[in-house]
């Protein structure tokens, strides 16, 4: 796996280390996306965020199908562990993502992982929304850009669940709107930005059922609709200031 760090600079030779932004990218995306496009480095570097750019998938697995469509196999993980006998050897990004690649920045980088917020955008936006549903307590802060937020309702989940998980029921479990009934754990603020002439945003992303099961559940949900804007990283680096300061203010920085 190919993953991206951005560290910044000590203020002071006795600082603490940097606590840990994980942005998740969307479908088709590398961990190269976020880092070249999302314009997050100034503001992060000017709260001393880390922030880790993973990729969307396991790569060059030699498994048939897995380069044939944009929105599954390489470069879709949808941020889950495969069950089915075909993916799920490869296609672990759950695990990686909340375990694997932590323990190896711990390892190997200068990084406070006690103190950790989760971005993402569309497929990356629902990993953000679901690893932290999945793992209360584990993320001080969540945000996302136009997220899949209920994806055993759309196409795009609907192809991933019954693909790597065999059903779309099994998705459930990978569905935050479906993890929102049943969440008991911290409440932490969530943020999300979603353009108003996004080409995807009724049939794929559906930000008002998170609306609606938030509400139901009675937790916190800023939803930002904006005006105009669509599902490009133009649309991501027009907000991403805000975010970054969203999660500074939840970690205390």
């Amino acid at each position: 796996m190919t993953f991206s760090i951005f560290i910044p600079e000590d203020a002071t030779r006795t600082a603490p280390p940097p606590p840990v932004l994980y942005y998740l990218a969307g479908l088709t995306c590398t961990d190269e996306n976020g880092r070249t496009k999302a314009a997050i480095y100034e503001e992060a570097a000017k709260y001393g965020l880390a922030v880790v750019f993973p990729d969307t998938s396991a790569r060059g697995c030699n498994i048939e199908g897995e380069d044939e469509s944009y929105d599954f196999g390489s470069g879709a993980g949808f941020y889950l562990n495969a069950t089915t006998d075909k993916w799920s050897k490869n296609y672990n990004m759950y695990d990686y993502i909340t375990k694997e690649l932590p323990d190896f920045l711990d390892a190997h980088f200068s990084v406070d992982s006690s103190k950790t917020a989760i971005s993402g955008h569309s497929m990356g936006g629902h990993g953000a929304l679901t690893l932290h549903l999945k793992n209360p307590g584990k993320y001080q802060s969540v945000s996302a850009f136009a997220p899949i937020c209920n994806p055993t309702q759309c196409p795009w989940g609907e192809k991933a669940f019954t693909g790597y998980l065999g059903s779309v029921d099994a998705g459930k479990a990978y569905d935050a709107c479906e993890l929102m009934k049943t969440y008991d754990g911290p409440i932490v603020p969530i943020l999300v930005d979603q353009g108003t002439s996004d080409n995807f945003l009724h049939n794929q992303l559906k930000p008002e059922n998170l609306r609606v099961a938030c509400g139901d559940k009675g937790y916190p949900l800023q939803l930002r609709m904006q005006t105009g804007y669509d599902h490009s990283y133009y649309f991501i680096a027009s907000f991403m200031k805000d975010h970054i300061q969203f999660h500074a203010c939840n970690l205390q920085l």
